[in-house]
């Protein structure tokens, strides 16, 4: 190749890297805005899965330019980690997010009161209740039976009294400074708010209407658009109008990854697959080779540990149910008639039962399930404990003491010393009598490899 078409190959390349890198610099045009609103359901406790749901839901609002995401709720509650989570998405969204309380007959207790005032758009269907939430994880108690008979609507009435121990009351005002900053963000009642976390207190739709704790009640999604057109609200980015008028709503359902940490981070599942983990383990260790019980007990192990990360798990329950486990295991190996079983299934129940710190609906072990797991436990105890004992009673079956139970035969003549066969063995064996090819002979002492015998006949006499 000449000079001069090596140049113009090199110029040509130049000038194409130079287009390529002016094109990548160029910013893309803003894609136009979709006349779309995405809509999400979650009908349980709001936890891991339901906040990693709606955190990538809305961030998926926000690359498809869409104009609104609507949260149709219906919670008992859940946990704080994942309340605050989703809160700081919904706060940090330059997407519009309503929250619906629906179908009727759904309540936004606790941690869903939290997502109502932090959302752009508060919503609640007829028949449908929010407020209770204080933090149950302190251990607050109910309210005087008095106050029962009080007209919650009232917001004049609540109960100003101060818990008891100086962690529950940094608990209560921590969520009362929390829930009164959404408020006063959002322009909703903030005293009411205050005595839903500090007395529990709660509302029905028509009267959290009327209190300016929610903006709309609506029979239905069609309804819920119609009353959101026109509404300012504001973004991060500043106030946005909202237009619904012609909107199309999209509903996202779940995807496998939220449907499988749903069933991962389920108390229930997390604390059984922490039992198999163990047992799988344990099990691979008595029957070295096994293969399948290591394998399996080290998969559900780990997806156990990983639940647990996620969970508000006491240690001090997951160390007992260990102990527990270790001591019903050691019974097998140091028989102590009961004693070790006992304590082991005694510490296993308590672990089981305070594993699990919190008293959030939705996040405590089933106690029939602990139940269930010790009954087996103390069967398995049980069965062991028998066991033994009927081993006990029976005569031994090995060593020295089985041999002076079972019958020798003299395999040739001897008068002083000789071979003899017992238990399909021939051993050297001494004796004070002469005996005779084929007699029964029977073993009188052990001494080391040699046997002391003496003819069957003989001791008859």
């Amino acid at each position: 190749m000449s000079i001069a078409k090596r140049h113009r190959w090199m110029g040509l390349l130049a000038v194409m890297l130079i287009g390529a890198a002016f094109g990548a610099t160029q910013e893309k045009p803003a894609a136009p805005e979709s006349n779309v609103a995405l809509l999400l359901t979650i009908h349980d406790a709001i936890g891991p899965a339901t906040s990693s749901f709606f955190v990538r839901t809305l961030e998926s609002a926000r690359e498809r330019n869409a104009r609104l995401l609507i949260l149709e709720m219906d919670t008992p509650g859940g946990l704080d980690s994942a309340m605050r989570e989703m809160i700081q998405a919904i706060l940090a969204s330059p997407v519009p997010v309503a929250i619906y309380v629906s179908p009727s007959g759904s309540r936004a207790a606790s941690a869903g009161t939290y997502l109502l005032y932090a959302s752009h758009v508060a919503a609640m269907a007829p028949a449908t209740n929010l407020g209770a939430a204080t933090p149950v994880q302190i251990g607050g108690t109910p309210p005087p039976s008095g106050d029962k008979d009080r007209n919650d609507e009232d917001k004049g009435d609540a109960d100003q009294s101060e818990p008891d121990t100086a962690m529950e009351r940094k608990a209560v005002n921590d969520s009362i400074a929390y829930i009164r900053g959404l408020a006063e963000l959002r322009g909703r009642n903030a005293e009411w708010a205050e005595s839903a976390v500090r007395s529990a207190k709660s509302l029905t739709a028509t009267a959290a209407l009327q209190q300016k704790v929610i903006d709309i009640v609506a029979t239905d999604m069609a309804d819920l658009l119609q009353q959101m057109h026109g509404r300012v609200v504001k973004v991060v980015a500043g106030e946005v109008t909202l237009d619904t008028q012609q909107l199309v709503v999209e509903r996202v359902e779940t995807d496998w990854r939220t449907q499988l940490l749903a069933v991962l981070t389920n108390p229930n599942v997390a604390y059984l697959l922490m039992l198999v983990g163990i047992y799988g383990l344990l099990l691979e260790g008595y029957s070295p080779g096994a293969v399948l019980p290591g394998v399996v007990g080290a998969i559900a192990l780990l997806l156990a540990l990983y639940a647990f990360q996620v969970l508000s798990v006491n240690y001090a329950g997951l160390g007992l149910i260990l102990l527990g486990v270790a001591l019903m295991v050691g019974e097998a190996f140091a028989p102590s008639f009961g004693v070790l079983g006992a304590g082991g299934v005694i510490a296993f129940v308590i672990g089981s039962i305070i594993l699990m710190d919190t008293q959030t609906p939705g996040f405590q072990i089933a106690r029939p399930l602990v139940g269930g797991m010790a009954l087996a436990g103390a069967l398995m105890v049980l069965l062991m404990v028998s066991y033994f004992m009927r081993s006990r009673r029976q005569p031994v079956a090995t060593g020295a003491d089985q041999l002076l139970r079972e019958p020798a035969v003299a395999m040739t003549d001897f008068d002083g010393s000789g071979p003899v066969r017992i238990r399909g063995e021939i051993w050297n064996a001494v004796t004070r009598a002469p005996v005779h090819s084929g007699q029964s002979l029977r073993v009188v002492r052990v001494n080391g490899l040699t046997l002391e015998v003496e003819p069957l006949d003989a001791q008859k006499q």
